[in-house]
């Protein structure tokens, strides 16, 4: 017994020694002093021993105990003490101001999406959101896109099923909206929306924001006014924009809406595909079809007529930050998103 307290004794004190922090300290005494310890297991044992030799070992180990107890003390006092002087000896200036918390700042795209919802809530639209995932109908079929449509082909789609696909735009909100609501209406529709395609300018998710009005005397004047008026708040009265013929089953006429580039401002380059013009939406007027698949008398095609538009948010992101490749944006680089 007394070889085994001699040698915990000079264990405990020799790690004792090289102790430099409080919780260290803590450890070390309860390895050695704790209730499962190392001297609390040779307590335990002592009622294995003769009435005589126990009684020896019992002093023994008492006085051993109280020796480590008082050296773990004294060590703790010494680390507080130490702490002590090391604080008062930095002489910290309690007038100085404090470190400043880096805050948290909105992503580029929620900004500017924040900005396009202001635009339009300004101009009396309302906002309506909508399924990501959606039925064939709502997705093709009820924008004048039946299967086997040709026009099908220009949706690079995520099926999820046969009938349930990760929408390719977010157009099925404003065929939602005229299921449920009578017209006039004039509502926006953001969200996200994925296709299997990326380039600098394309990515397999990204949003866009989808416009509708509806009403008995709608007109191409009436969709080129507001899309002006948007473009103009967003960029600046001065902006450069040109409505290119284009088609969409949906729409007819249909236009593209094109903005000058902003990197060769019209010379031509890698972002602009060497045109000088950069796409960021297209427009045009309801087709009736689209009104009578609705299915509902308030949208007679003889009786209502309306324009819808979509735009993608990355690439009016693009335009307002200068920014060449879609995929800087989703890529969360820091040294990027600073700069924005």
């Amino acid at each position: 017994m007394q070889e085994a307290l001699q040698d915990l004794k000079s264990r405990a004190l020799n790690e004792l020694a090289t102790v430099t922090s409080e919780p260290v300290l803590a450890q070390v005494k309860a390895r050695y002093l704790g209730k499962k310890g190392e001297l609390t297991a040779l307590m335990k044992g002592l009622g294995q021993m003769a009435a005589e030799a126990r009684r020896d070992a019992g002093q023994q180990l008492n006085v051993v105990k109280d020796e480590l107890e008082a050296a773990f003390e004294a060590r703790l006092q010494l680390l507080r003490d130490t702490g002590l002087t090391r604080l008062q000896s930095k002489q910290v200036d309690i007038s100085l101001p404090g470190r400043p918390l880096s805050a948290g700042r909105l992503h580029p795209l929620t900004r500017v999406l924040h900005e396009i919802e202001d635009i339009f809530l300004g101009l009396g639209f309302d906002i309506e959101e909508g399924p990501e995932i959606e039925d064939d109908f709502h997705n093709f079929e009820a924008l004048n896109l039946p299967p086997g449509h040709p026009a099908r082909e220009m949706q690079d789609t995520f099926y999820v099923s046969s009938d349930l696909v990760l929408r390719t735009h977010t157009s099925p909100v404003q065929v939602r909206v005229m299921e449920s609501r009578d017209p006039p209406l004039r509502i926006i529709a953001p969200g996200p929306v994925y296709r299997s395609d990326m380039d600098m300018s394309h990515s397999p998710m990204f949003h866009q924001v989808e416009g509708l009005m509806v009403d008995d005397r709608v007109s191409m004047t009436d969709l080129k006014g507001v899309l002006l008026e948007f473009v103009r708040r967003l960029f600046g009265a001065k902006v450069e924009v040109k409505f290119r013929a284009s088609f969409f089953p949906f729409t007819e006429p249909s236009a593209e809406v094109d903005m000058l580039c902003f990197l060769c401002l019209g010379q031509g380059c890698r972002t602009c595909k060497h045109t000088g013009w950069i796409e960021i939406g297209g427009c045009g007027m309801v087709n009736p079809a689209v009104f009578r698949k609705i299915g509902r008398a308030e949208y007679d095609p003889s009786r209502v007529r309306g324009f819808a538009f979509g735009m993608g948010i990355e690439r009016i992101a693009m335009l307002k930050f200068g920014v060449a490749d879609i995929r800087l944006l989703f890529e969360n680089d820091l040294r990027m998103l600073h700069q924005l």
